[in-house]
C-alpha cells in the first residue's frame, strides 16, 4: 500500500492487498445495491444481497491485479481504475467466475458487460473508472471526491483523459459537475434502466 494521499479531512491511499477483496467488494455491494441497474441485474433484494459482494469481488481482484485500487484507511470506500484503449478483454476464466458468482442472472450480466463494451471509447489512451462506491453511512461527506481527485491529479500530469458510465441521472450530475461530459448515447439496457 502506497502513502496516503490527502484532501481536507480525508486520507486516500492505493492498494494492492488481496485481503482487501473482500471488504472492498462488500462495500461497492451495499452502495449499489439499491440502484436501479443493480436491480435490472437481480430483482430481488435478498439474492443481490447474497451475490453481489463474489460479482464485485471479481472486479476488486482484476483491478487489484492489473488496474489501480484506490481506498481509504477505514476501507469505507473504493475507486476501481484501469488503464485503456477500448472495450477491456476480460481474462478468460471471468464467464466461469462470473457464470458461478451470479447463477441464474448470468444472461442479464453479460448482456451487461455487452452494453458497456459498445459504448466504451475506443482508439485513444485513457483511464476508466470502473466504478466508484462509497459505503451508505460514508456518502455525502467527500470520500467519494477524494478518491477521484488523487486519480485525476496523476491524469492531469500525465495529460490523460479519464472515461466512466454513469449509473443513472444522480451521478451523471455529480461526474458532470467535476468536468465530465456525456459521450455518445446513452446506455439503454435491454427492458431496463438508461445508464
Amino acid at each position: 500500500m502506497s502513502a496516503p494521499q490527502t484532501r481536507p479531512g480525508h486520507a486516500v491511499c492505493r492498494t494492492t492487498a488481496q485481503a482487501d477483496i473482500g471488504v472492498l467488494s462488500g462495500v461497492i455491494a451495499a452502495a449499489f445495491g439499491g440502484l436501479a441497474v443493480s436491480r435490472w441485474l437481480i430483482s430481488g433484494p435478498d439474492e443481490r444481497r447474497a451475490r453481489f459482494p463474489g460479482y464485485f469481488g471479481l472486479h476488486v481482484e482484476t483491478a487489484i491485479k492489473h488496474g489501480i485500487v484506490y481506498t481509504t484507511p477505514g476501507r469505507d470506500a473504493v475507486a476501481l481504475w484501469h488503464e485503456s484503449t477500448g472495450p477491456g478483454v476480460p481474462p478468460g476464466s471471468y464467464r466461469g467466475q462470473l457464470a458461478a458468482v451470479t447463477g441464474p442472472w448470468l444472461d442479464r450480466f453479460l448482456a451487461f458487460d455487452r452494453e458497456l463494451d459498445a459504448h466504451h471509447p475506443a482508439g485513444i489512451l485513457h483511464h476508466h473508472l470502473a466504478i466508484l462506491a462509497v459505503r451508505p453511512d460514508r456518502q455525502g461527506q467527500g470520500t467519494g471526491t477524494a478518491l477521484l481527485d488523487a486519480h485525476h491529479a496523476q491524469l492531469d500530469t500525465a495529460q490523460l483523459p479519464a472515461y466512466l458510465e454513469a449509473s443513472g441521472q444522480d451521478t451523471r450530475r455529480i461526474y458532470l459537475g467535476r468536468g465530465y461530459a456525456d459521450t455518445g448515447t446513452p446506455i439503454q439496457l435491454p427492458g431496463g434502466p438508461v445508464m
